[in-house]
C-alpha cells in the first residue's frame, strides 16, 4: 500500500491596511524633501524634476497597497510547505515525504504500523547458533545449567504509590537505588545537582546543588562504602559524593583550564566500576576511556581510545561475573565488547554494529551472557550468548524511542530480579490516546519473544518518561519524568482512596504552600497534576494493561 498523501489545505491569507494618518505624513515629508532638493540643487533640469515625481507618485502608489501575508506552514520533517507533520494531540501526523516514523520503512503511516498494534510482529525467537568454541561448551557447562528453563511469573508494578513533583530545577538525567537500604533512592539533573529520597518516608529528601555545574550523566556507588557514590558529568570532572553530609571531591578534571571552546571541552557520560581491580572507568565525548584507581583516586595511565574519534561514547557496563570484561557504546553507531586486561587502541574483542546512535548497552544481570542495547532507530536489540556468533543480533524489537531532543535519551534496563533474564522495561515517545488524553506508558517487554508483558500509566502524569530503573530487591519501579519522580508499586486487592495518595505526593516549588495538599501543578515544563486540565476533561480511570493471563500484575 503506497504512502498516503494530504491534499494542500487552503491556507488563509489577512489583509493589512495602511493608516491614512501615517500615508498623509509620509507624502508630506516626501514634498518637504523634494522642495529642499530642487534648492540645493538648482542646475537640474525639468525633464529630471519631472521623473522624480514620478517616480516619487508610483512609490506613494506602492505604499498606500495593502500587504498581503500567506500563513503557510512549514513542515518540521522535510522543511517543505504545504503541509503539517508531528503530533496534533494523541495522534502522529506523517510526513507524507518520510516513510512510517515508528519503524523507517514505507507503505504505512505510523498509527497503522504493524508494529505499533503487537510489539512482536515481526520478531521469531532465533534458534541457538551453532557454535563448537571452548568458550561456549564451558558456558553450557558451567552457567547454563543455573538458567531455569521455565520462567517465573512477572510481578509488574504498574500503580504509583509516592511522587516528588518538581523535585529536581531541571529534567532529571539518571536514578540508582542505594545498594542496602531498600527505601534510599539517588537522583541526578541537568544542572548537575544530586538528590537523595528516602520514599518510604516520603517527606524526608534533600537535593545537594554544589556537586556539578551542568548535567549529570550516570551515578555508581562506591562498593566499599555505600554511603559514597561516584557521578560523571558534563562539565569533564568525576566526583565522589558522601550523602549525609554532601560533601564533594573531584576525582577526575579533564578541563583545568576551563572554558576553551567547544572543540576542546570534554564532557563524560559512560561510568562504571570494576569492583575486583577497584578501578573506575569513565568515557568522554571523544572517544576516551579513563581508568581512575578508586582506592587512591588518581588516573592510571593514559587515555585510550575505544570508539571512534571526537565521537561521544554514551556507555560502559562491566560484566557482572567477570568484570574485565567492558561492554561500551557511542554515537559511531556501534557496541563494543574489550578485554580490560588488553586494553588499547583497536583491541575490541567484537563489535556489534547499529544504524544510528546506541543510547545503552549492557550484560544480562544475572549470568551475562545476553546483550541488550536501545538505539536511535527505534530498535531494541539482543543477543542471546555472547559466545555464539555476534554477527546479528538475535532479536530486533520496534520500540519507540527515536527522540532526544530537550529529552534524556531513552535507555532498555534489564529487571534485575528476574532469574530468567527476559524481562526489560522502557519508556514510549509516542503517545496513545487514552479517552481523549496523551499519555506516553511505561512498557515491559519479554526480549524472548517481543511481547508487551504490560504497559503502565497514569492519568495525571502527562510528560514523557524516558528513566526508569526497576529496584534490585523489591517489585519497585522508580521512574524520572520532567522534573518530578515517582514510585510504582504492584496494586493491591484494595484501592487506596484518593486522600490517602495524595498525602504520598509532595509538590515541590514556588506554589508549594498554597496547593495544600492538591494534586496539580501550574508549571510550563510538567502539564502533570493539572487541576484546571482535569476540571475541564472527564473524569478517567486508567489502569495498566497486562497482556497474557498468566502474569501477576
Amino acid at each position: 500500500m503506497a504512502p498516503q498523501t494530504r491534499r494542500a489545505p487552503s491556507f488563509p491569507k489577512i489583509v493589512i491596511e495602511r493608516d491614512s494618518d501615517t500615508e498623509d505624513s509620509s507624502e508630506d515629508e516626501e514634498e518637504d524633501f523634494d522642495d529642499e532638493v530642487q534648492k540645493l540643487v538648482g542646475e537640474a533640469s525639468d525633464e529630471e524634476q519631472a521623473e522624480e515625481k514620478d517616480e516619487a507618485s508610483t512609490s506613494a502608489k506602492r505604499k498606500r497597497e495593502p500587504i498581503t501575508i500567506s500563513l503557510k506552514r512549514v513542515c518540521k520533517v522535510c522543511k517543505q510547505s504545504g503541509h503539517e507533520a508531528g503530533f496534533r494531540g494523541a495522534t502522529y501526523i506523517d510526513c507524507p515525504m518520510k516513510p512510517c516514523f515508528l519503524c523507517k520503512l514505507p507503505g504505512h503511516t505510523t498509527m497503522t504500523c504493524p508494529h505499533k498494534v503487537a510489539t512482536e510482529f515481526g520478531v521469531s525467537p532465533a534458534p541457538l547458533k551453532k557454535s563448537h568454541n571452548s568458550l561456549k561448551y564451558l558456558f553450557d557447562r558451567q552457567l547454563r545449567c543455573h538458567v531455569p528453563k521455565m520462567k517465573p511469573a512477572f510481578v509488574i508494578p504498574n500503580k504509583v504509590n509516592c511522587a516528588v513533583i518538581r523535585y529536581h530545577s531541571r529534567r532529571v538525567t539518571c536514578l540508582e537505588f542505594h545498594p542496602t537500604k531498600n527505601n534510599i533512592l539517588i537522583s541526578g539533573d541537568k544542572k548537575g545537582q544530586l538528590g537523595v529520597w528516602d520514599y518510604e518516608k516520603v517527606h524526608e529528601r534533600i537535593v545537594y546543588g554544589n556537586i556539578h555545574s551542568c548535567i549529570l550523566n550516570n551515578m555508581k556507588y562506591n562498593p566499599l562504602n555505600d554511603g559514597t557514590v561516584y557521578g560523571a558529568s558534563s562539565d569533564g570532572t568525576v566526583s565522589s559524593t558522601d550523602l549525609e553530609t554532601g560533601i564533594s571531591s573531584s576525582l577526575v578534571n579533564l578541563n583545568p583550564a576551563g572554558w576553551q571552546g567547544p572543540s576542546s571541552w570534554k564532557m563524560l557520560y559512560g561510568l562504571d566500576l570494576n569492583s575486583e581491580k577497584g578501578i573506575l572507568l569513565a568515557a568522554d565525548n571523544f572517544g576516551l576511556l579513563y581508568m581512575i584507581d578508586a582506592r587512591s583516586n588518581n588516573v592510571t595511565g593514559k587515555p585510550i581510545l575505544i570508539h571512534k574519534k571526537k565521537s561521544k561514547v554514551t556507555g560502559l557496563h562491566c560484566h557482572p561475573l567477570q568484570p574485565d570484561l567492558l561492554l561500551s557504546c557511542g554515537n559511531d553507531h556501534f557496541a563494543r565488547i574489550w578485554d580490560i586486561r588488553r586494553l588499547e587502541d583497536g583491541s575490541s574483542i567484537y563489535n556489534l554494529q547499529h544504524k544510528r546512535v546506541v543510547n545503552s548497552a549492557y550484560f544480562s544481570p544475572q549470568s551475562g551472557s545476553k546483550i541488550l542495547t536501545t538505539s536511535q532507530d527505534n530498535r531494541i536489540r539482543v543477543w542471546d550468548s555472547i559466545f555464539g556468533d555476534l554477527d546479528s543480533p538475535s532479536r530486533e524489537i520496534v520500540h519507540s524511542q527515536d527522540f532526544n531532543r530537550h529529552l534524556t535519551p531513552f535507555r532498555a534496563e534489564w529487571d534485575p530480579k528476574d532469574i530468567s533474564e527476559s524481562l526489560i522495561v522502557v519508556g514510549r515517545y509516542i503517545s496513545e490516546n487514552y479517552n481523549g488524553v496523551a499519555l506516553h506508558p511505561i512498557d515491559f517487554i519479554d526480549i524472548t519473544n517481543g511481547q508487551l508483558v504490560a504497559e503502565v500509566m497514569d492519568p495525571n502524569i502527562m510528560t514523557i518518561t524516558p528513566v526508569n530503573k526497576l529496584h534490585p530487591r523489591d517489585d519497585v519501579l522508580a521512574s524520572g519524568s520532567s522534573r518530578s519522580i515517582f514510585i510504582w508499586k504492584p496494586q493491591e486487592n484494595t484501592e487506596l482512596e484518593r486522600e490517602e495518595v495524595a498525602n504520598r505526593i509532595i509538590i515541590c516549588g514556588k506554589a508549594e504552600k498554597s496547593r495544600k495538599g492538591k494534586l496539580d501543578d501550574d508549571s510550563g515544563d510538567d502539564d502533570m497534576f493539572d487541576s484546571k486540565k482535569n476540571s475541564k476533561t472527564k473524569k478517567i480511570h486508567v489502569k495498566s494493561k497486562v497482556h497474557g493471563g498468566k502474569r501477576k500484575c
